[in-house]
């Protein structure tokens, strides 16, 4: 197929979008791929779109041969069945709703668990028809909160989600197995740079979850791995290892001091080593930080929620999300504050937390027997040497301090080393979380009722453009892997010459016979707009039609490596096509 630039809907832009904070943003807006309408939403436009088609093929590809079957939902979906999973609510403000005509409450899908569930409970009622796994390509909406860098997180969105259903746990882990390996050979086709790490399951709930990030400074996911055991887990599901508890006996006993002016860690770390209340040095690891924050619940119930943290750690609040999902995560009002005024700004301690029935959660490392600096619960008043299990007794711990390098890893095997990255894939061993809600049940071998066993995978399709961008691009543009690119090579005429134009024709048309995808540019423009263009529209391959056309001379320029090599006119067809074709 040939694509006549001079003919393409298409505009190139040589200034940078207002609004672009990312390269892939930046890039994809600049060389006509997408354009912004709203906050988080874009069009594509045909190149962008030639793109997004490419890759939904790999996905397709790779998960027809796994055997699972695709299959297209509404996007549109009452409320009824997320009203049953509680999801309705525990989406929060995450979630499209709107009403019909007749008051009838809907939502746009975010994800589609328990549209899957009710589709298989309506086809199938017997052991032969299991194990099955669907999937569908499709839009989803999400009410993103602050959408950014384009199309790397934004409101409508294309994901491939797929879902198993199985008899059992043994055939549910063989389903996550094909789909891990199923994910592997998409994004290694890709061409992406990608690692898997341990997951928290969120709203969507289950047991075993990983996710796939693709490494990026841009990325909004930390991870971390161990160096020596090949460990790696999403910050959010890093499980600190717990220190060994310390023995009660012959701890001295607590003591009160006025410290006034010390509502900081640091402050109070400063008096501390000027009173040389300890026979050594004091650091923030010796304090014990109490934040404060307000649970939402989706049934639409508040709690104060104290946490206790070793002062050198800062709370990660993506860690704390993770640790209270499906509640929302505040900030204390000041009326909060007057209408508990036990809670004494900047020195707040345990003690007055529990006498006052506030839930009092800790970080692991505050284990039994341990020794804290921390609040006495009075303005200008902290107590020295306030041991955990005797002097305070924590209603249990919880995975909210941030989690650095250096850290032990979880697996004992060394310390833990942070990255950026982005989520491309995420896959959940549901379990029976959705088919329980539904009641989906089918007759068994032995004529008994069997519930079935879920699992879910998504793959953010749209998502992948701008990874793919973000990876690949250099100073002048896009650089598309050849999986993915628009078009398979990029014709350039780089003079006006009449028989360079007439060759250009030729050579164009005996690619397209060779099944090619050429994009032609025809046009009329310098031969310095052309090359700036095709560098910033990123196909693999460019060859360039000029002066050397009359010495038999053609050139073939790598997107890639840069490197450009002559070859003859009359062998430019065979040899343009052994390049791409390998």
């Amino acid at each position: 197929m040939i694509t006549r630039l001079s003919r393409l809907f298409l505009r190139t832009l040589r200034d940078d979008p207002a609004d672009a904070e990312v390269p892939s943003h930046k890039l994809l807006v600049r060389a006509g791929y997408v354009r912004r309408i709203a906050p988080g939403v874009y069009s594509w436009l045909p190149l962008g779109l030639r793109t997004l088609r490419r890759i939904e093929d790999v996905v397709r590809q790779e998960m027809d041969a796994t055997g699972a079957q695709e299959i297209s939902l509404p996007a549109l979906l009452p409320r009824e069945p997320y009203e049953t999973t509680n999801r309705w609510t525990e989406y929060g403000d995450a979630l499209f709703r709107l009403q019909d005509r007749k008051g009838g409450d809907y939502l746009l899908g975010p994800t589609h668990e328990e549209l899957f569930a009710l589709t298989v409970k309506g086809e199938y009622n017997s052991y032969k028809d299991l194990p099955v796994t669907l999937y569908q390509i499709q839009d989803k909406y999400r009410d993103e909160e602050r959408p950014r860098a384009g199309i790397l997180r934004g409101r409508e969105f294309t994901m491939k989600d797929s879902y198993s259903f199985d008899l059992d746990d043994a055939g549910l882990a063989t389903s996550y197995a094909t789909h891990r390996a199923a994910y592997q050979r998409i994004f290694e086709r890709l061409g992406v740079e990608y690692v898997i790490v341990a997951a928290t399951s969120g709203a969507m709930g289950g047991s075993a979850s990983e996710e796939f990030l693709a490494a990026s400074p841009v990325g909004e996911d930390t991870y971390v791995r161990c160096v020596e055991s090949g460990y790696a887990a999403n910050v959010e599901a890093v499980v600190t290892p717990a220190p060994a508890p310390l023995p009660l006996e012959g701890q001295p006993a607590a003591v009160e001091y006025d410290t006034p002016n010390t509502p900081t860690i640091a402050t109070l770390v400063d008096w501390a080593n000027e009173a040389k209340v300890l026979d050594r040095t004091v650091t923030a690891a010796d304090t014990l930080k109490n934040v404060m924050v307000k649970l939402r619940h989706p049934d639409g119930k508040t709690e104060i929620l104290g946490i206790g943290v070793p002062g050198d750690r800062e709370v990660d609040d993506k860690r704390l999300e993770a640790s209270v999902e499906p509640a929302e995560v505040e900030l204390l009002t000041e009326a909060d504050f007057a209408a508990n005024p036990f809670l004494v700004k900047g020195y707040i301690g345990p003690k007055a937390l529990q006498a006052n029935g506030v839930r009092y959660l800790v970080d692991p490392r505050v284990v039994e027997g341990t020794a804290w600096i921390t609040g006495a619960d009075t303005q200008g008043k902290h107590v020295v040497g306030l041991v955990a299990g005797r002097d305070f007794t924590p209603d249990g711990t919880i995975e909210a301090a941030e989690v650095r390098d250096g850290d032990p890893s979880p697996d004992g095997a060394g310390p833990l080393v942070s990255a950026r990255g982005i989520e491309i894939g995420h896959i959940f061993q549901l379990g029976r979380k959705y088919t329980d809600a539904f009641d989906v049940d089918v007759l068994g071998e032995n004529g008994k009722p069997v519930r079935l066993t879920m699992g879910s995978y998504g793959i953010g399709v749209s998502r992948l453009v701008a990874v793919i961008a973000e990876q690949q691009h250099d100073d002048k543009g896009l650089r598309w892997p050849a999986e993915v690119a628009p078009f398979d090579v990029h014709v350039v005429i780089a003079n006006k010459d009449a028989a360079a134009r007439e060759g250009a024709e030729q050579v164009v048309a005996g690619l397209d016979k060779q099944g090619l995808e050429v994009l032609f540019d025809d046009r009329t423009a310098s031969p310095g707009v052309k090359f700036k263009d095709a560098e910033l529209l990123g196909m693999p391959w460019i060859l360039v039609i000029g002066r050397g056309w009359a010495d038999g001379k053609v050139e073939l320029r790598n997107r890639f490596t840069g490197e450009a090599e002559e070859i003859a006119a009359e062998d430019a067809v065979a040899a343009v096509t052994a390049k791409i074709r390998g």
